[in-house]
């Protein structure tokens, strides 16, 4: 058999980084874990090609030559995930769909024509999948009604990427989480009981990302890397040494829940194994909503607080803040707004709430009657595709003015500075060469915030004082401010986005009370 791997385009967004990368001479931040995974569980007599549409678009040839396609998708994607679809069924393909979107949407990869769904996970349903095509079924369903085993997940097909077009390299070492979030779908998806790999299996993966010459980011991918604590700290004990016998040759990221505050140890043990930044779903600093979402973790211990717990041990904090909770009072937008700058957190990821689907959000949603699109477009330029308990048009305004004010270049300079400050300086020794994208990046950087913009005077302060007292944060400080690019630009999008969006909901609104009126006058 030979399988043409698919992974959609996915449009701009927070998760970009679009301009940053396009400094840097990148084309993606990651590749899909999921998909190279799926390659691995593949048969060994397979002929496999894989294309990354992110990275490069596949061929005619590569269609005339294959007899399968498979792709993965999340929703972000779903556009360029339905029309390769229908591309597929049109060529006369085969063409087999799994993946976080169609496992929680399947009727949409349904109705585009896909013949075959492989949902939840591939370990089980891979297999399934397999036996169907060898007795030559022309469709199928295949679905898991058990979590599967982690340890037996082999190694991703990582020799099938152009490392060379990648920010980071993804690897994963748990699923689940123990949390209820009313928002998120993960513990649907994945499961509330975290299921990890063993530190053997891990290292075997890091040995490979090394011997493939890879020396920059790793995203430990997991939803909560902390959900099971005694099994991360087992794993951390083991990758330290690692990474000391190998001079840190990975930076690593990951992402975890609020209550790592609570845990010196698992912090330190984190700093310790090359650790450098974390996302964490802080989502509001108001109370009332996380109680309503039922995000009870993040209400223990005063926020801000635990953040400053966490940057002061040394990891940099990427947070998640979201806007259109119910009962959520007016001002939102300004209170994340100082959050973000008392503790001085460079990446907010901030968003409007959106109901995905299945969630138990989605559910009760559905049951009040107050699901507007059921599918919406889940990125920082959609308005929420349910009716809020305040008005849209409020909600949308302080959003973009919010938004709009924290990815200014001078106070996202100011508190990238404070943050880092703020840090324990310490990073483990590594022989780890600055690469030309790097050069290229810091280059950019420096000739935008130190020359062009009115942040020239401020910028070159700041770097002076990172260099000579916090040395070896210099590198994780340069990224940063790299990063801030992508979002100084994508404002723009957000904004102009968001604008057309209320002028077409206003429109709507005054079309629907004329027709009301015209109703009534015919009616008296």
């Amino acid at each position: 058999m030979k399988a043409l791997l698919l992974w959609p385009i996915m449009p701009n967004s927070f998760w970009s980084y679009q301009e940053t990368l396009d400094l840097a001479g990148l084309r993606s931040t990651n590749p899909p874990l999921g998909l190279i995974t799926v390659a691995a569980m593949l048969p060994a007599d397979w002929e496999i090609r894989f294309v990354d549409r992110n990275i490069r678009l596949e061929e005619d040839d590569d269609w005339a030559w294959c007899d399968i396609v498979i792709m993965s998708a999340m929703i972000i994607q779903k556009q360029d995930f339905w029309e390769l679809i229908q591309k597929g069924v049109a060529l006369g393909k085969k063409v087999a769909v799994g993946g976080p979107f169609p496992t929680s949407v399947p009727e949409f990869a349904l109705e585009a024509g896909a013949h075959y769904l492989i949902l939840d996970e591939g370990e089980y349903t891979i297999p399934m999948f397999l036996e169907a095509l060898a007795r030559g079924e022309e469709r199928g369903i295949f679905r898991a009604t058990e979590k599967p085993d982690v340890t037996q997940t082999p190694i991703a097909r990582f020799d099938l990427l152009d490392l060379d077009a990648y920010l980071a390299i993804t690897v994963q070492f748990s699923r689940g989480c123990p949390f209820q979030c009313e928002f998120c779908d993960i513990i649907n998806l994945y499961g509330r009981k975290p299921r990890t790999k063993t530190p053997e299996q891990m290292l075997k993966e890091f040995q490979v990302l090394y011997d493939l010459g890879w020396r920059r980011y790793v995203f430990v991918v997991d939803d909560n890397f902390i959900g099971n604590k005694r099994n991360a700290k087992v794993f951390l004990q083991a990758l330290i040494p690692w990474m000391e016998e190998h001079d840190y040759p990975f930076i690593l990221v990951t992402e975890a829940s609020l209550n790592l505050a609570e845990d010196e140890e698992l912090i330190e043990l984190m700093v310790k194994a090359g650790f450098t930044l974390v996302f964490m779903g802080i989502e509001t600093p108001d109370t009332d909503s996380l109680l309503g979402i039922h995000k009870v973790q993040n209400t223990r211990h005063d926020l801000i607080e635990s953040c400053h717990k966490i940057t002061r041990a040394g990891l940099q904090i990427m947070s998640g803040f979201i806007m259109g909770f119910d009962n959520e009072r007016p001002g939102a937008g300004r209170r994340i707004q100082e959050f973000i700058e008392e503790t001085g957190i460079p990446q907010g990821q901030f968003s409007l709430l959106q109901a995905l689907q299945n969630t138990a959000m989605w559910n009760r949603l559905k049951q009040e009657g107050r699901l507007v699109d059921g599918l919406g477009t889940f990125h920082q330029g959609a308005i929420m595709n349910f009716v809020p308990t305040r008005p849209v048009e409020e909600i949308v305004e302080e959003y973009i003015d919010a938004f709009w004010n924290i990815y200014e270049p001078m106070p996202y300079l100011k508190r990238t500075f404070r943050h880092f400050m703020m840090m324990k300086g310490w990073r483990g020794k590594t022989k780890r060469p600055i690469a030309s994208k790097e050069i290229r990046l810091y280059t950019a950087i420096c000739w935008r915030q130190g020359i062009v913009r009115s942040t020239r005077w401020r910028f070159w302060w700041q770097l002076v004082a990172i260099a000579f007292s916090k040395p070896r944060l210099l590198y994780d400080y340069l990224t940063t401010l790299g990063v801030g690019e992508h979002f100084f630009n994508y404002r723009h999008e957000v904004r102009a986005q968001l604008l057309q969006k209320l002028a077409a909901l206003k429109q709507d609104t005054q079309e629907q009370e004329k027709t009301a009126t015209y109703s009534l006058e015919l009616i008296n």
